[in-house]
């Protein structure tokens, strides 16, 4: 059931909201991709390196910012130069020997090496990760939904022996976390930003490496702070961060920008991340951006933002 706050917006209230999302591109995007996993990707000129350092650096951007930049400078450190070429000439063996002592949250090390061992059968048998990707797509889906999950069971499928010593991924392994799938009701949040940046075109922010995917079946990748400020814009009147959540904020930014609905995204995440928004009306809510059509910036939080 959609908040109280929530009505069908007028067009007026779209071209405001446009109009200030559109303001909003505009401020620090320099210092919010230095405090991304993103910025990873651009550390890379060659297009073949930035596709690996997106699925790496999506697979772990959960938790706190901090952690995730310091737990990715342990992985790319390694790799030199170019991911791509180390993730061609990967053996378990060496990932062990590099990243045994790895971890982040609760990944370690051997799930890390199993990641890096399936984007190298990845590369083996597709040439490239979007080719490995799209042998599952169906372009003519509405969204990337039904793909995301014959992406995940693909990878989750390739062969994982060398890494387990087994003939499956042991119950102990959090190997599987890192591949979730829309149809279990996840939010795919990590899948959906490797989207975000590898279809996208190419506005010095997301990358435009893609051309398999149209950026306008993507979906929004729902965080702890889209969840709060898509409920606070009025995108969204779900309360759980899941897969209908991301559909349904998605939806609303479509009808902003239907060939580019996730042109917002990183702007709005940013607004959490590197604004310090935390759910609580201050003072930041003053210079805030969307501070007119945010119902916690407000005089009154029940008044309508549309």
């Amino acid at each position: 059931m959609l908040p109280s706050f929530y009505v069908t917006p007028t067009y007026e209230r779209r071209k405001e909201l446009k109009h200030s999302l559109e303001l909003l591109l505009e401020i620090g995007a320099e210092y919010r991709l230095a405090n991304d996993p993103l910025s990873f990707c651009h550390a890379y000129a060659e297009p073949a390196d930035r596709e690996i350092a997106a699925v790496i650096a999506s697979s772990f951007a959960y938790g706190n910012v901090r952690s995730i930049l310091r737990s990715l400078a342990a992985i790319f450190s390694p790799m030199g130069e170019s991911p791509r070429s180390y993730v061609e000439r990967f053996t378990p063996q060496r990932g062990r020997e590099d990243f045994g002592r790895f971890r982040h949250r609760f990944n370690d090390g051997r799930d890390l090496v199993a990641l890096l061992w399936g984007m190298r059968q990845m590369l083996e048998q597709s040439g490239s990760i979007q080719a490995f990707f799209l042998t599952g797509d169906e372009p003519d889906d509405r969204d990337i939904g039904r793909s995301l999950e014959r992406y995940s069971a693909a990878v989750l499928s390739l062969d994982y022996r060398e890494v387990f010593g087994g003939g499956t991924i042991p119950p102990d392994s959090y190997f599987r976390f890192l591949f979730p799938s829309p149809a279990s009701g996840s939010a795919c949040k990590r899948l959906c930003m490797m989207l975000r940046w590898l279809v996208r075109p190419d506005d010095g922010v997301d990358l435009g490496l893609w051309k398999g995917v149209s950026p306008d079946r993507l979906i929004m990748p729902v965080d702890t702070h889209i969840c709060r400020i898509g409920r606070y814009l009025g995108l969204t009147g779900r309360n759980t961060a899941d897969w209908r959540m991301a559909r349904e904020i998605t939806a609303s930014l479509r009808d902003l920008d239907p060939a580019d609905p996730l042109k917002y995204d990183f702007a709005l995440a940013h607004i959490g991340i590197s604004n310090g928004c935390n759910g609580k009306k201050g003072d930041g809510c003053a210079v805030c951006s969307i501070n007119t059509l945010c119902c916690q910036s407000l005089k009154f939080d029940t008044s309508p933002p549309f």
